[in-house]
């Protein structure tokens, strides 16, 4: 039996590139959709085996879906497909309820035989985050609700580690080099740190990082 999928995403040369690969692979793509909303609707009509979702997209995102599919009691399998290789990304969207967490750069015959796999009811998540979720299913990774009142409880792994380097000093062209990433990334990194921080300027975010005691290679306060 053909497998029907449902692909939800705003990046429309994604979205066009993977269909005519995965029709190619003999799976039929019900429809590819740019908005949540109208994903939403079409999950709900035309019942797909399995819903291929993007985690960021403007009007909703991918997290908002899976909350609203479990509010409406819509039982498809939903594969988050994205660029984030977060911890946090990844913690959170198996927790509302997706059965596969899968990195864009993926081959594409890797993608079907994951696909595969998930219809068949098992989980499957990308391999080079494997290890996260042995830790999650372990119990080292906690909700991220009890972190709440942590000035720092929004912030990615990856933005952790960059506010730490810039507790210590550390210019963007030092962090990228240590932490083996771009400039530009640093940068992008540290302006949705200041956004999360709700300052407006690196020194600001360092200086809340050093009043609460945080260093690289150091737990949050209280935990």
């Amino acid at each position: 039996m053909t497998m029907r999928v449902l692909m939800i995403d705003d990046h429309a040369l994604f979205r066009v590139g993977l269909r005519g690969l995965l029709e190619q692979r003999g799976i039929e793509v019900i429809a590819a959709v740019a908005e949540g909303s109208e994903g939403l609707a079409i999950a709900e009509s035309e019942q797909p085996d399995i819903i291929l979702l993007d985690l960021r997209m403007p009007d909703m995102s991918g997290l908002e879906i899976l909350e609203t599919l479990k509010q409406k009691s819509i039982d498809i399998p939903v594969v988050m497909l994205t660029t984030s290789n977060e911890e946090q990304d990844l913690v959170e969207a198996l927790r509302k309820g997706a059965q596969g967490y899968l990195l864009k750069d993926m081959e594409p015959d890797e993608l079907v035989s994951a696909l595969r796999d998930i219809v068949k009811g098992k989980n499957v998540v990308a391999q080079e985050l494997t290890d996260v979720l042995a830790r999650m299913v372990q119990g080292d990774i906690h909700d991220t609700d009890s972190a709440k009142d942590s000035p720092f409880s929004e912030l990615t792994p990856r933005e952790m580690e960059i506010l730490c380097l810039l507790a210590e000093g550390q210019s963007n062209k030092v962090i990228a080099r240590n932490l083996g990433i771009s400039d530009g990334t640093v940068k992008l990194h540290v302006k949705a740190i200041l956004r999360k921080l709700n300052v407006h300027s690196r020194v600001e975010a360092a200086v809340i990082a050093v009043e609460q005691g945080l260093r690289q290679n150091n737990k949050l306060p209280g935990e």
